[in-house]
């Protein structure tokens, strides 16, 4: 079970006179961002309800916003008059000594903090009950929704890493034939420059095996055979905190993928591994975006 650290959940629940919607986001990230947006009478919960965000939604940058409308209308709200007068008589000095317009300062000085209120200022416990309820509940909309794509997301791992494995399996005869073909060429470049009569057929057979094995690639082999396979057991564990630990072991395979590219001296296996290379950039996107 992959979870997907993109996801999306929204909640809106009746609580007496007015609605109460919770609305989460996420994106990738390495760590747990929360952005919080909350109206003014819920800045005391503010601790709380992060906390809330962060232990159930783990990995991603959240972005959160709960908002409150009230079934009353504008008989809800209110205007802090004295604190208007106050932005107001302070915008229009400062328009005036710097000789800016004023036509807008209407709509700002709405939009300062603390200027439109709602009549209720102090967050009952029943409310306070109503807003974690319709936090979980959007928490739960948001998990699922991370869970749906992180089933595809896994889907397609495994598909990759088959692919993976399948190229690496393709590598075998083209490795008898590399040998062969170093062999000859090896041979026709010394004859070119000493007479075919002075070669030391016993010195020349040493040379070769000391260069196979610095070429040889079955370790590398090997470990990616290893890696891919522990990479579906990880996929395989019931824990959905596997983000982290898919990456480790992408990257060491990536470690071998290269070197026996490095290693390759052949036209059929540089192709193969450059096959496994596309497959392995494709694991690295989707496991980044997994928690």
């Amino acid at each position: 079970m992959l979870l997907s650290m993109t996801g999306y959940g929204r909640v809106a629940k009746a609580y007496e006179d007015k609605t109460i919607t919770v609305e989460i986001r996420s994106l990738n990230s390495k760590f747990t961002d929360v952005r919080l947006k909350i109206p003014q009478n819920y800045k005391e919960k503010e601790a709380e309800i992060r906390k809330l965000m962060a232990d159930k939604a783990e990995r991603g940058k959240l972005d959160v916003n709960i908002d409150v409308s009230s079934h009353q209308g504008d008989e809800a709200y209110g205007l802090n008059k004295a604190l208007f007068t106050r932005y107001y008589n302070e915008l229009k000095g400062l328009t005036e000594e710097l000789g800016m317009e004023q036509s807008d300062m209407l709509q700002a000085i709405l939009k300062l903090p603390n200027v439109v209120a709602t009549a209720e200022n102090e967050l009952s416990e029943n409310e306070w009950t109503a807003l974690t309820s319709t936090i979980n509940d959007a928490l739960n909309n948001f998990y699922s929704f991370r869970l749906t794509e992180g089933s595809a997301m896994e889907a397609d791992l495994r598909i990759r890493i088959e692919k993976i494995t399948d190229l690496l399996s393709q590598l075998d005869p083209f490795e008898a034939d590399r040998v062969q073909s170093l062999r000859q060429r090896l041979k026709q470049n010394l004859e070119e420059y000493v007479k075919k009569e002075k070669v030391d057929e016993n010195r020349f057979e040493q040379e070769i095996i000391y260069y196979l094995e610095k070429i040889d690639i079955t370790e590398e082999k090997v470990r990616l055979q290893q890696h891919c396979k522990y990479f579906i057991e990880v996929l395989d564990k019931k824990s959905t905190l596997k983000g982290r630990k898919l990456s480790f072991i992408s990257q060491e395979m990536g470690r071998e993928i290269n070197t026996m590219g490095a290693k390759a001296y052949s036209s059929n296996i540089q192709r193969l591994v450059v096959g496994m290379k596309d497959e392995l950039e494709k694991i690295k996107e989707q496991v980044a975006n997994s928690v």
